[in-house]
């Protein structure tokens, strides 16, 4: 795996846990932790958002080694 997908790969793992937070618990830890609405949560949002993205590629990787 490249060096990208898994650091994009631990990126978005982390905001599936703050999903989890949300869902489970009702507490957004982006939220608490940079501000409702702060240029910077939105930047957190932004980022885990495009990581997912880079992580579509994992679905078509082929692992037979």
């Amino acid at each position: 795996m490249q060096t990208l997908q898994k650091v994009a790969l631990v990126i978005t793992i982390i905001g599936a846990v703050n999903w989890g937070f949300i869902g489970i618990f009702d507490l957004n830890l982006v939220d608490a932790i940079f501000g409702v609405g702060s240029a910077l949560s939105r930047l957190i949002y932004t980022l885990v958002g495009v990581t997912g993205l880079i992580n579509i590629g994992l679905l078509f990787t082929n692992y037979h080694d």
